[in-house]
């Protein structure tokens, strides 16, 4: 993982993908090598030791930006990752995100429109539900999409 983001490339959206992989890995590992054993002390150990130290690193800024990745949005990532939740469905990413927002938008009309840009984004309502705009979620770097699709969304 840490190979992995060791780059100039932007990589935050892929630190949530990677860790719940990892976790669900290194679980798979320790529970092969344990025989008849549902529950795994070892097991529940490590995926304490692991979802502690994600807690550390897990800050209401990535939060929000992992919500803002297009590629988290669409039916192939949904597909090819049915083990995963969806930032804008999953409750611990959305309560960070929205403490992320009302710290960066104290004005109360500007944190408004900020949530009504990001519900345009995340349910594909507007200018984020045309059928380029959306089939590109999949195909473009999250940061090329932003450009090419956020103009309307200036806070976002």
């Amino acid at each position: 993982m840490m190979r992995s983001c060791d780059t100039d490339k932007p990589c935050l959206h892929l630190v949530y993908e990677m860790w719940d992989n990892m976790i669900i890995e290194v679980e798979t590992i320790i529970f092969g090598n344990e025989q008849n054993s549902d529950e795994s002390c070892f097991r529940n150990v490590v995926r304490k030791v692991l979802e502690d130290r994600w807690s550390k690193s897990n800050t209401p800024s990535h939060c929000l930006a992992h919500s803002l990745n297009p590629m988290c949005t669409t039916e192939d990532w949904r597909r090819e990752h049915p083990h995963l939740t969806t930032p804008d469905h999953d409750p611990e990413i959305t309560k960070m995100r929205k403490f992320c927002i009302k710290r960066l938008f104290p004005d109360v009309d500007t944190r408004i429109a900020v949530t009504l840009e990001f519900a345009n984004f995340s349910g594909c309502f507007e200018e984020f539900g045309g059928e380029y705009s959306i089939r590109d979620r999949s195909n473009l770097d999250p940061l090329k999409w932003w450009v090419d699709y956020g103009i309307g969304a200036p806070h976002l």
